[in-house]
């Protein structure tokens, strides 16, 4: 691909954090939970405009998304959506955020990665960009596991993708990436940039909050 050509691509680069869930085992909605002072949400927004141009925070209702505005302010390249059909999860919630975004490619992840690395962000934009033949690139563990809410998706195909399973009743986000050509990047590969891999690090116990904690203690 022409060195131009890649340049168009990478002018603009969108990111989608799915806000809308709560969390039985933590007690409390997960985008509004303090951490070293702010909210979760706050954090990541925070770390991903080191690495893309927009942010679209996807909440579960209008009402809800609202809410959250009102939490992190409404600053510039940061938008605001809500799953564009109840009760499908983050294949709702990633139709509509992408179908916000103005870049071709978008990185799609959760709100509760206190740790996520702006570096490997960036990674995962060059892999998905430069592979002309593949709709995104994953993050992959040497076990298998994937990081579906990690990864830099091919925009359009993602949106087409999602609306499919919708369509067909599918909640669970495998069923889009099943649409898709995947580049599967190993997480070693990764490593250079975030050596103990953190920025794949989500709270979803008190446990969890707590070692993220004694973990910010350390990196402080």
């Amino acid at each position: 691909m022409p060195k131009e050509w890649l340049e168009a691509l990478r002018s603009v680069r969108s990111a989608v954090i799915l806000a809308g869930g709560g969390s039985r085992r933590l007690g409390r909605e997960k985008a509004r939970l303090e951490f070293e002072g702010k909210p979760l949400l706050c954090w990541t927004i925070e770390r991903l405009r080191l690495a893309v141009d927009e942010v679209i925070v996807v909440a579960r209702s209008e009402e809800h998304a609202g809410r959250l505005k009102e939490l992190v302010g409404c600053g510039d390249g940061i938008v605001f959506a809500w799953d564009s059909v109840a009760g499908f999860g983050p294949v709702a919630g990633l139709d509509a955020g992408m179908s916000r975004a103005g870049g071709n490619f978008v990185f799609a992840t959760a709100c509760d990665l206190p740790f996520l690395s702006p570096n490997v962000v960036e990674m995962l934009f060059s892999l998905a960009e430069e592979n002309e033949g593949c709709d995104a690139a994953v993050p992959q563990h040497p076990n298998g596991y994937v990081e579906p809410l990690h990864s830099v998706y091919r925009r359009e195909r993602m949106v087409s993708a999602c609306r499919k399973a919708i369509q067909s009743g599918e909640r669970r986000i495998r069923s889009p990436l099943m649409e898709l050509c995947i580049n599967h990047v190993p997480v070693e590969r990764l490593q250079s940039l975030d050596a103990k891999l953190l920025t794949f690090f989500n709270l979803n116990t008190p446990e969890d909050l707590e070692r993220a904690r004694v973990l910010w203690a350390k990196t402080d």
